[in-house]
Order: structure tokens, then sequence, then C-alpha cells
């Protein structure tokens, strides 16, 4: 295990500070480190006594990406699925039927395995939307905490929460489910608001503010179509008493939008607003199916979105009008969103997917994403939307020391033309050499230093195999609920809603 030295000077580095408006220009600069903090930037600063030196002479210095949203409950199922739409796909990495849930010691493993994945390629912030089926133990909550304290990452941890029976936020549910799968639809007894606000004080006093303010609990209601009004106005209160984001999933599909009309008779993110509940704390996953009022309404309130880009193409799920909620004032995160519907913990694949996807024929190319934006996505705006962005997200003094510091002399940038574009649209993670986190050096030269990861291999090829083939068993069992649906999908991509921001194109729920 490594300590965080009481000061650090790196010298002679190329660097991409993303603070201000000139922030995707680099500037040949020292930093000086004191105690995890940034203290000083400059050219040619003086080098104290008692200083470890790094020489960073053809480096690049930035600061450490942040992945705005994810879940490290899908991280043993990277690569396992394909050809599904999202309400498909939730019926095999979630399962409504299911046996008991993860065993302790691989739920410290899978968080763990999360983060080694996630640094070594240079993400120093996760916000983890950790799900583990209706539990809500503290006792569980705190293995995930102490995974994350190991691996030595920055993280708002949640533990999400819904509370309205599954066919009463699907359209056309009761009506096309037979009745004999209709009881078997649910993760198990619903939390109340009262239970679930007292689980989450009790979380906030056990482990909010833990490594010296690196680890964070945040609020996570599932989604709006998900939780009752009361659950979702005490997630509300909760998040604005400690200072917090209410992460949560906006209109990812078009069956979520149609349910907003369906039950509500508006959209979702008019919901959230007629009670009270859209404003600064709050951070919106996906945010596909908009209308023009909605970004207009997000634009007013000061929420914050997290573009998940490879998650949305994967799963069928649409385009996130992310120019018109820029412009609009929305700022605008990254998440890779959990490794089954996204595959990888790379951030720099999320650069360069979301600079290329909107570029359509029918979009002015004016409006297309550039990377400078992109860059500032992956960094200080990924940490607004977590409530980071007064700690981390910018190399700037006094705040953290979470950085990340790539090779020149790379393929990547030869030749070398412009930094920030090639950082978008060549890097993918393979230059990178240094990764810290306040101040602490977690991983060098492609290798961590807070965790063997050779020991955490080894006893993840014992246990892995037994837990992935009875998770068969249940991915089998839960392939009665496929057909049903498949026609709520049909059904719901049939159902005309006026005002939408983007049409995109059907699903095919085959």
């Amino acid at each position: 295990m490594t300590t965080t030295p009481a000061l650090t000077l790196i010298r002679g580095a190329e660097v991409l500070t993303l603070a201000g408006p000139q922030g995707t220009q680099p500037v040949h600069a020292d930093l000086l480190l004191r105690d995890g903090r940034i203290e000083a930037i400059g050219p040619d600063l003086p080098v104290p006594q008692a200083c470890t030196l790094v020489e960073a002479r053809g480096k690049l210095l930035m600061p450490g990406l942040v992945n705005a949203h994810t879940h490290s409950s899908e991280t043993f199922f990277k690569g396992r699925y394909e050809g599904m739409p999202l309400e498909t796909w939730l019926l095999y990495a979630y399962t409504y039927l299911s046996g008991s849930p993860i065993g302790d010691r691989l739920l410290y493993l899978r968080t763990l395995l999360l983060a080694m994945q996630s640094l070594k390629s240079g993400v120093t912030t996760l916000c983890d939307d950790f799900f583990d089926p209706m539990a809500h133990s503290i006792d569980r909550l705190g293995i995930v905490f102490r995974a994350y304290r190991d691996a030595g990452i920055r993280v708002n941890v949640s533990s999400a929460v819904l509370n309205t029976p599954v066919l009463d936020s699907t359209p056309f549910g009761h009506e096309l489910f037979p009745e004999h799968l209709s009881a078997q639809l649910k993760f198990g007894a619903p939390a109340t608001a009262a239970d679930y606000t007292a689980y989450c004080q009790e979380a906030f006093r056990l482990f909010h503010g833990q490594a010296d303010g690196r680890l964070r609990f945040a609020i996570t209601p599932s989604a709006p179509q998900r939780c009752t009004v009361d659950m979702l106005q005490a997630c509300h209160a909760l998040a604005v008493q400690h200072g917090v984001p209410l992460h949560t999933h906006l209109l990812e599909t078009k069956v979520q939008a149609v349910a907003g009309q369906m039950f509500y008779g508006k959209t979702l993110l008019a919901h959230m607003h007629d009670i009270g509940i859209l404003d600064r704390h709050a951070t919106l996953a996906h945010a596909i199916w908009l209308t023009d009022a909605d970004i207009a309404r997000m634009g007013e309130a000061g929420c914050t979105v997290v573009h998940n880009p490879l998650s949305n193409l994967k799963l069928g799920s649409g385009l996130s009008p992310i120019r018109k909620l820029m412009d609009a004032g929305v700022r605008i995160g990254l998440g890779t969103d959990g490794l089954s519907s996204n595959d990888s913990a790379r951030v720099f694949d999320l650069m360069r997917f979301a600079a290329l996807m909107h570029n359509g024929p029918r979009a002015d190319a004016a409006e297309w994403p550039r990377a400078a934006e992109v860059l500032k996505m992956a960094t200080i705006d990924g940490a607004r939307t977590a409530l980071l962005d007064e700690v981390t997200g910018s190399l700037e003094v006094g705040k953290a020391a979470d950085l990340v510091m790539l090779d020149l002399d790379n393929d990547n940038f030869r030749p070398r033309n412009d930094i920030a574009k090639q950082l978008v649209y060549c890097e993918n993670g393979s230059s990178v050499e240094l990764v810290m986190v306040a101040g602490r050096i977690v991983s060098q030269d492609g290798r961590l230093l807070t965790v063997d990861e050779s020991a955490v291999w080894a006893e993840l090829d014992e246990l892995l195999p037994a837990y992935l083939q009875e998770h068969g068993k249940w991915e089998a069992a839960n392939r009665v609920f496929e057909p049903s649906f498949a026609e709520v999908i049909r059904r719901c991509q049939a159902v005309e809603l006026p005002g939408l921001s983007r049409l995109t194109p059907p699903i095919d729920s085959r």
C-alpha cells in the first residue's frame, strides 16, 4: 500500500487544467502538491526541501476522469449480452427471478474490480449507483465502501431504491402480462419512504466523508416512474440536507416516455418538476426522450445530465439531445453505465463516441460536439454532476490532486497537432502512465499500487465460475418474461408522443 507524500513537485509537464476559458489549451508548467491538494501551478517552481520529485518532461498532465454514472452490480457481466433493448436486457442482468444475493466476498471483489479497471484507465472519480435488490443492508453497503477505500478511488456510492410495483410503472403491463407471471415480477418487499430515509441517514453517519472526504454517499431513487411521490420527495429532502446529488434515471427509452404520459399525463421531467424535486441537486442519467419544454425547464432548474453514449448505443435507447441541453445551460457529464450495458470502464472510449455519434446527416455541422466540450464532460462537468466540482475535475490551486499523466511520445500523439482533439479522437487509455487520487499515486505504468491484482484475479478465478453458472440458471428462468416485454416495447413504439426534441429510430424488439 502506498501513502500520500506530504510534498510532491511534478516538473516540466504540458498541463491541461480544464479551468477557465483556456483550460483545454496546454501550458508548460510545474505542479506543487501538498497533503493531497494542489498548492501551486506555474513555470519553474522552486524545488522545496524534503520533496518527492516527479519528472514530467514529454508528459501531459490533466485532471482525472470522472465516470458520472455506473453500476458496480454489473461488473461480472462484461461481454455477456447483446441484441437486447433495455427492458429485455434488464431481465438477464438484474433478474426478477433470482436466488440469494451475491455473497459478501464476491460483493467486495466485484466492487474492487470496477475500481481497479477504472483507475488503470485514468478514472479517478466514480458515481456508483449500487443496486442490491431491495436489501438496503448497511453491512453490505459497508462492504462496497471498504472496497473503494482499499482501491484508493474517489467515489459517490448510492443504494438504488424503487417502491412502485413493476407493472404499475410499465405501460400496458397489466394488459400484456399473464396473471401467473405478474405476481413474480418483483424484487422483494418494497421499502417505505420512512424506512429508506432511516437507512440513508445511517449510511451518511457511517460512511459519508470517510478517507478524508474521498468516499461519499449519494441518493438514488431508481427512476421517477419506479418510485412513489412520497419516496421521491423524501429522497430529495435527504439530498438537500446533506448536499449530495439526487441521482436518477430519466427517459432512457421510448417505453419510459410513454410511461410518463400514461401514468401522469405529462412527461416524467414535468412530473419531477411538479412534485418539487427538479433543482440543482437533480442529476439525470440518460435524458434521451425529452421535449423542448423539458429542456427549457431543465436549464431553468440548474439540474445536470449524465450522457451514456455507449450504453445508449448498445441498448438501442436513442440519442440524448446534448446540443440543445448545452444551449439551455445544462451541464453534462459522461457515464459508462454498467459494465454489462457498455462492457468497458474506459471513459476515453466515451469521449470519442460522445464527440462522433451526434454527427448525423440531419444535424447541422455547427451543432456537432467539439473536443473541448467533450473533455469538459469527462472532467469538470462530470464532477459537477456529482456535486464535486469544488473538489475535483480541474487542476486548480486548492483542489484535490486527482490527476492523470500521459506519455506524449506515443502513437496517439504523433504527429502532434492539437492535444485536446487527440485526447478525444485518438487516445484510448494506452498512453496513461501515472494516476493520482488526492496526491497519492494509485497506478503507475499500468500497475495498481493499492491492490494486488494477481491475488484478486486468483481469487476470482476460483469463485466466479460457480457464481456465473448459477446466474445462468436464473437467466434461463427469466426468459419466460421476454415475450411480454417485447410486446410492451412494440406497443410503445407505436405511440405518438407530441413535442419530442429528437425522434429516434424504432427499436426492433425481436
